[in-house]
C-alpha cells in the first residue's frame, strides 16, 4: 500500500528563530516578541522575508507593572496622556475630585463644616436631676448659638426655665432678664382654643422656656429651640429667641414664641459664658436631650 505524505497536520513550535536551522512548512518560531509561521521551507531566511514567513501574532505594547506603580496601601491607579500613573493616598477626611483642567483625579480638603457649625455640648437627661448646666459653652468664636431641647418632660407638673452664666460660672439669678412673646394653647379634646395671649417679663430673675398654666402638665413632651445672639459680646445687649411647642397629658397643645435680652439695671452688658436649665418648682427632670451648637 502506497504511503501518502500529508505533511504537518498541526503547527510545529520551534522556539526562537535560529538562522542556521532548516525550517519546514508550518514550523512556528518566535522573534522580537512576535510569532511567525513558515510557508516555504528554507534555511537562513529571516522572518522578515515574506517569501518564507507569515506573521502569526504581533507583539503588543509592553504594559505597566501595576505592582511597581502602586507602592503604598491606599494608592489609586489612573491614566494620564502617556500611561498609567499613581495617585498617592490622601490624608484623613480628604475627598477625591477631578482637577480644574478636568484631566486627572486629585485629593481635595473640603471646607471643614465644624469650623462654621459645630456641636459645642450635648446631654441626654438621665437619673433625676433638677438642673442641667453648660458652663463655658459660649465664647467669641461663634456669633450665634442654637440650643435644641427635644422630648423633655418633668416627673411631675413643672416649668422649664433657664438662667445665664457669666465668667464666674455662677448662674445669674438677679433681675437681668427681659422678654416678650405670645402663646397659643389649644385643647384637642374640647376642639377649641384654651388661651391665646401676650407674655411679657420685665426685670425677671429667669426665662421660662415654656410657662406652666394651673395644674396642666404642659411640659410633657416639650420641644424647643433657643437662639442666642452674640452671648459673649460686651458691645451690645445679648438677645435670644425661643420657639417652643408641647403637648400635655390632657391633649392640650401649646405653641410658644418669645424674644428677649439680658442686661443689668445699670446698662452694663453681660459676657455670657454658659447657661443653666432648671425646673422652677424643684421637680426632677424625667428625660429628654439638650444640645448646643455654635454658628459663625
Amino acid at each position: 500500500m502506497a504511503t501518502v505524505n500529508l505533511g504537518a497536520i498541526k503547527f510545529n513550535w520551534k522556539g526562537a528563530f535560529n538562522n542556521s536551522t532548516a525550517y519546514a512548512v508550518d514550523d512556528v518560531v518566535s522573534s522580537g516578541g512576535s510569532s511567525y509561521v513558515c510557508i516555504l521551507a528554507s534555511t537562513g531566511n529571516a522572518v522578515s522575508n515574506g517569501t518564507y514567513w507569515n506573521i502569526m501574532s504581533s507583539a503588543g505594547t509592553n504594559g505597566t507593572d501595576v505592582g511597581t506603580t502602586l507602592t503604598t496601601q491606599g494608592d489609586i491607579l489612573y491614566r494620564d496622556g502617556s500611561g498609567l500613573q499613581r495617585l498617592a493616598k490622601g490624608t484623613a477626611n480628604q475627598e477625591l475630585r477631578i482637577n480644574s483642567g478636568a484631566t486627572a483625579p486629585e485629593w481635595h480638603t473640603p471646607a471643614v463644616a465644624s469650623s462654621d457649625f459645630v456641636k459645642i455640648a450635648s446631654t441626654d437627661i438621665s437619673g433625676t436631676p433638677t438642673t442641667v448646666s453648660f458652663t463655658s459653652a459660649f465664647s467669641s468664636t461663634y456669633r450665634q448659638y442654637e440650643i435644641y431641647i427635644s422630648e423633655f418632660f418633668c416627673s411631675s407638673n413643672d416649668e422649664l426655665a433657664f438662667q445665664i452664666i457669666i465668667g464666674s460660672n455662677s448662674p445669674i439669678s438677679n433681675s437681668f432678664y427681659h422678654s416678650i412673646g405670645n402663646e397659643h394653647r389649644y385643647n384637642w379634646s374640647a376642639n377649641n382654643s384654651v388661651e391665646t395671649g401676650i407674655i411679657k417679663s420685665h426685670l425677671d430673675n429667669k426665662i421660662r422656656v415654656m410657662p406652666g398654666h394651673g395644674t396642666e402638665d404642659i411640659n410633657t413632651h416639650l420641644n424647643a429651640k433657643i437662639t442666642m445672639y452674640n452671648p459673649a459680646t460686651t458691645t451690645s445687649n445679648n438677645t435670644f429667641l425661643i420657639v417652643a411647642g408641647s403637648r400635655s397629658a390632657s391633649n392640650t397643645a401649646v405653641n410658644h414664641n418669645r424674644t428677649g435680652w439680658f442686661y443689668n439695671p445699670n446698662d452694663a452688658n453681660l459676657t455670657v459664658t454658659g447657661i443653666k436649665f432648671y425646673t422652677t418648682g424643684g421637680n426632677t427632670m424625667a428625660s429628654g436631650k439638650i444640645s448646643i451648637y455654635g454658628l459663625k
